[in-house]
């Protein structure tokens, strides 16, 4: 007696059936802005705030470096507060060495991931006395070689405390850069590559402090205060958002 071969039962149709698939909605920018716009936008910025400059308080290199480090994931006002009291108490690498992990971790408590950070502090100073006579260094590769320093928080040293044309990448400048069509990139460091390739060279340096601050107060995560931007005129984002009423 031969079988009949068992048919597969297809599955009934879900609520769902019939209806077709639709395609992510692209933000952002569909193309990057032509080099023209990208200097009009980067001069209306620089007309707005002519001498523009880091909101951490620090004194020299060594504390602007410190400041840095705490600031990954935590505002600048926050790390402001922290570093009061504690270059109160310790402003040099020898100092916090002297400090420890407990010292400088009863003054950073307020800030995220407080001990991890005061445990990066104390290293990198030890590590800046036995390897550079406790001088921050004014090179890429021996900063990120100290712990807690990566690209992004070199960058800024590099700029700020050297003067140096560099551009450090947060998330302002990562989601500025692709929302107006600036520098669009998949990742920060594809930002970054563009913003340097992009923007006018003589206007590099100071471009740092003018999109951090634009992308911190204007062009915020959630709605961009399209209708208080200076460079909208420029700016390829196709969902401006109107003032409120």
């Amino acid at each position: 007696m031969t079988r009949e071969p068992v048919r597969k039962r297809r599955p009934s149709p879900g609520p769902e059936a019939g209806k077709v698939a639709r395609k992510p909605t692209r933000k952002g920018p569909r193309k990057a802005m032509s080099l023209a716009d990208v200097r009009g936008f980067i001069e209306a910025l620089a007309r707005a705030n002519p001498e523009p400059r880091s909101e951490l308080d620090y004194t020299d290199p060594y504390t602007l470096l410190v400041s840095v480090v705490l600031s990954a994931q935590a505002t600048d006002v926050s790390v402001n507060r922290a570093t009061r009291t504690l270059f109160a108490e310790a402003s040099s690498p020898a100092a916090v060495v002297r400090l420890g992990v407990e010292g400088v971790g009863r003054h950073i408590r307020s800030i995220g991931l407080w001990q991890g950070k005061a445990r990066n502090v104390v290293e990198l100073s030890r590590l800046l006395l036995e390897r550079h006579g406790g001088e921050v260094p004014a090179d890429r590769a021996a900063l990120e070689a100290l712990p807690g320093v990566g690209r992004k928080t070199a960058s800024v040293v590099l700029n700020v405390a050297f003067g140096e044309p560099t551009m450090a990448v947060d998330t302002h400048i990562f989601r500025l850069g692709n929302r107006t069509g600036i520098a669009p990139g998949k990742t920060p460091r594809a930002v970054e590559d563009a913003l340097v390739r992009r923007l006018p060279p003589e206007m590099l340096r100071d471009a740092h402090h003018w999109l951090i601050l634009h992308g911190r107060y204007v062009c915020k995560a959630r709605r961009p205060e399209c209708w208080s931007c200076v460079a909208v005129a420029w700016c390829h984002y196709p969902n401006k958002a109107d003032a409120p009423p």
